[in-house]
């Protein structure tokens, strides 16, 4: 090892990180009241005051990661900071799905449907995105105000319905399980920030709308799955190659409820957060005339007025990089958790097992000291000569480790294939006087976002 190299070693073996405390606690609450009330101000503000900051929630101790290198070594390290408070919660009420199982389960799975995303089987399921977009958009007419974020939500529950269903789904049942999943979407949000007792039992018009809701949206999640199950045929969308995953050892393969768990959490997961990236986007695009020139310009060279296929992307570095923005900006995983299984050491502070570990993609991603003038919308951020200057771990809108978001890909893929089909057509322009305002559930979402369309 030369000289170097050991200055650089010890020098990131000796690295001391700053520790602080969240100001604000309330007795007996802590700082729980402003965690629900403005989350996305209240982390955004705790990097200022350490790399690793304690705070209360009712009478327990937690901890918010807000250096990048604490954060990664949370993620990198699922043994000794597992899933576990929230993920419970949700347990309950997805099943023991990817997104939520942990230990040798979670391996056990990821395992089993990795292959089902490498990039051969994305560039399939996403063969059509172009043209379920150009339906979509098909009705829209100069001059028409349209929520873009309701939009959005529409037409990914189409895309997600023809990646994992094919075209085995008509546009009533789509539209039927669209409004179911919206429900229990907000459902799982709010039984996962409260505890899980007497309310969510009581029939409450909300409970029961969310019961009838989950309910439905199982069915008809079951039923495709029962038809596919009678069928010898690989239709080559994602429910086929979960039916037919094996693990690579064992040969063991999904059952029946296990592939439901999983179909329903992609759903949940997949279309909600994608459908509120591309309202992101459009919103940001309409804002940054010189940004949306520039989108449609590249566009415009590398499609000559055709649909995007996979093989596009490679062209598209500039969109791509107004998505990573947008991603950067309002990231759809605002805050996540983990809970540490044994005693352990993070940032130099002792944290006895059972502790609480929080990390905030909007508190990363919104810190001056990683990205200079946070509040800007910068897209050349991400273009080649300026990428190296962002500090390793610091975008994260997918998480990291094992627990990754398995289909990152997948939704990157999609986002920049709806955004160059419908840039390609449209111009969408925010309504004088409308205002973004980003609701913290269990994604970041945009709330109504009116826009009016311009015809290209």
């Amino acid at each position: 090892m030369t000289p170097a190299n050991t200055s650089k070693r010890a020098e990131k073996t000796a690295r001391s990180f700053s520790t602080g405390i969240a100001p604000g606690a309330l007795p007996l609450a802590g700082h729980a009241l402003a965690l629900w009330r403005r989350p996305l101000e209240f982390l955004a503000d705790l990097p200022a005051r350490g790399d690793l900051v304690e705070l209360r929630l009712g009478p327990s101790r937690a901890y918010l990661a807000c250096h990048p290198e604490l954060v990664r070594h949370v993620l990198l390290n699922p043994r000794v900071f597992d899933k576990g408070g929230v993920f419970d919660k949700a347990r309950k009420l997805l099943g023991n799905s990817l997104s939520v199982s942990r230990g040798d389960e979670h391996r056990y799975q990821r395992r089993l449907i990795q292959p089902a995303f490498h990039s051969a089987k994305i560039a399939e399921y996403t063969a059509a995105v172009g043209d379920d977009t150009r339906a979509v958009i098909g009705s829209w007419r100069a001059g028409q105000t349209r929520d873009i974020s309701e939009t959005m939500h529409a037409l990914l529950m189409r895309v997600a319905a023809r990646t994992l269903f094919s075209a085995g789904v008509d546009e009533a049942t789509i539209e039927e399980a669209r409004h179911c999943l919206r429900i229990v979407s907000h459902g799982i949000h709010k039984r996962t920030v409260a505890p899980l007792g007497i309310m969510q039992k009581l029939p409450t018009p909300d409970n029961r709308r969310y019961d009838r809701a989950n309910t439905r949206l199982r069915q008809i999640v079951a039923e495709m799955i029962r038809r596919r199950e009678q069928s010898a045929e690989d239709h080559g969308d994602l429910l086929s190659t979960l039916l037919r995953a094996e693990h690579p050892d064992t040969g063991k393969r999904l059952s029946a409820r296990e592939v439901l768990d999983q179909v329903v959490t992609f759903l949940v997961a997949g279309s909600e957060t994608t459908a509120s990236t591309l309202a992101f986007v459009f919103h940001l695009l309409g804002r940054h005339p010189e940004a949306e020139r520039r989108v449609h310009a590249e566009i415009d060279a590398a499609l000559d007025g055709r649909a995007p296929v996979f093989e596009d992307l490679p062209k598209l570095e500039y969109t791509r990089a107004v998505i990573n923005e947008a991603l950067r900006l309002y990231p759809p995983s605002w805050m996540s958790m983990r809970v540490a299984a044994v005693d352990a050491d993070l940032g130099g502070r002792r944290i006895p097992a059972g502790t609480m570990i929080l990390y905030s993609a909007y508190a990363l991603h919104h810190n001056p000291e990683l990205f200079p003038e946070p509040e800007r919308f910068d897209p050349e951020r991400w273009l080649p000569d300026r990428i190296k200057d962002v500090p390793r771990g610091a975008l994260l809108p997918f998480g990291a480790g094992s627990h990754k978001c398995i289909g990152d890909v997948l939704a990157l893929t999609e986002t920049a294939l709806v955004v160059a089909t419908i840039a390609g057509q449209w111009r969408l322009r925010p309504v004088p006087g409308s205002r973004l305002r980003p609701e913290p559930k269990a994604t970041l979402e945009p709330g109504p976002l009116p826009m009016v369309c311009e015809a290209r």
